[in-house]
This record gives C-alpha cells, structure tokens and sequence, in this order.
C-alpha cells in the first residue's frame, strides 16, 4: 500500500520534532500550540493526531497506517502537553488510569486580577450549556450540574498580571476556565469567561504545564513538562 498521509514540508517536520516532549514506542506527548485542535471537529481543519500520524508515517517510511490514538484533549485556544498513545494496549491502559484518576496534570495560567487566597482549593458545580459551548459554575448543585474541584497557587506576579499554577482533581468541560471566573479572575486572553480583552493571537493565557503518571507498560514514574515563553507577560516563567 502506498502512503495515506500527505507529505510534511522541511519547516513543519522540524517543527513537529521539536515539540515532541517524550516519544517511545506506547507513548508520544507533544507540545501544543494555542490554535491547533487535537481532534477532527466541525471546522474540518487539519488536527494534531492527524498531522503527527503524517510525521511518523514520513520519519519512519511507514507504508500503511499509523496508529495514534487521543487519549485527552486541550481546548483548541489553550497550550501545553498533549498524550497520545502509540498502541491499542497503552492506549487502553492509560485510559483506564485517567478514568481512575492517577493522572495527575498541573497549568499554569495568567489572570488579571489577584485572588482573595493566595493558595485555595475551589469547589463548584458545573453546568454545561452545549449551544453556547459555555460552562457555568455554582457554589451549590443545579440540575444537571457536576462537580469540579481545582488548587491553585500563586507562583509570581506582576503590577498587571499573577501567575497562578493549577492542580486539577476534576476532568469538566472548560473547568478550568470557569472556576476561575467564578471567583473573579478570568485568564487573560478568555473573552468567552470575562476577560476585558482579547490576546492578539487569539490564544488564552493557560498552558498545560505538566503531566506526571506511571507509564502504562514500563510502569516507571514520569513527568513531562512543556516548555512556554510568557518572559514578554510576566519575566521568570
């Protein structure tokens, strides 16, 4: 069978390989850029496991199919790491540890205004409107309404800007977001949740900075980190 995946140009391969943050033979974790989507959705534009497929299929001369399956998504504005899964067995395995909660993801995010505790952990209902691809967040249960729990720490701030680190507890549909609009300070960037203005590239401020588990079939304890420049935001980061 010939190739299946369209040719990568030289710029898009080196590119592709340098966002590559781990990759063995079950696993590939890959940096992701705010814009890109990890998934086909309704927009029909090009998504990262379809475009990673086409890179490893170029690298390794691979006729036939790749497999690549999506084990977690980021929303398409935000950044950070991404894990895919190389095998249906790594794949099965590293969906059943989400499922039971031993992955384990940090992000950091920038947000205008600085809140009340400078550690917390937050609690809320979420309830998601599909139409407007919004979630709502209560301090108390609605109909329909899930729970989410998320810490958050501030590492570093700024005269305009506090850098937040967040550990989730809950997987919810724009949790992140959401939550922290619901105690007054929306991330920068995030119109949909309240932020005054919008970033010039279209992007929000939260990038997925790491994501610590144990491998699905070396069972060795990882973290990978994905790397970010925010130094012209906020220095030190």
């Amino acid at each position: 069978m010939g190739a299946i995946y369209r040719d990568l140009s030289q710029e898009e391969f080196a590119d592709i390989q340098d966002r590559i943050l781990y990759e063995d033979n079950h696993l590939l974790i890959f940096n992701k850029r705010s814009g890109e989507i990890v998934q086909a959705d309704k927009t029909e534009d090009e998504a990262l496991n379809g475009t990673l497929r086409a890179f490893i299929a170029q690298r390794d001369a691979k006729p036939g199919a790749v497999f690549l399956g999506v084990v977690h998504r980021l929303d398409r504005p935000v950044s950070g790491a991404v894990v895919f899964a190389k095998t249906s067995k790594a794949l099965e395995r590293i969906n059943k540890a989400f499922r039971e909660g031993a992955i384990h993801k940090k992000y950091w995010a920038l947000v205008g205004n600085r809140p009340e505790k400078d550690e917390d952990l937050l609690v809320h209902y979420l309830t998601r409107n599909e139409d407007k691809n919004k979630t709502y967040a209560s301090r108390t249960p609605k109909p329909g309404s899930k729970e989410a729990r998320l810490g958050y720490k501030l590492l570093q701030s700024t005269e305009r800007y506090f850098l937040l680190e967040i550990t989730l507890y809950t997987g919810r549909h724009h949790q992140i977001r959401a939550q922290l609009a619901a105690i007054g300070c929306p991330i920068k960037g995030d119109l949909k949740y309240g932020a005054p203005r919008s970033n010039p590239d279209g992007s929000i401020s939260l990038h997925a900075r790491s994501v610590r588990f144990i491998h699905p079939v070396k069972k060795e304890e990882m973290e990978i980190i994905a790397p970010l420049d925010w130094s012209p935001i906020i220095k030190s980061v």
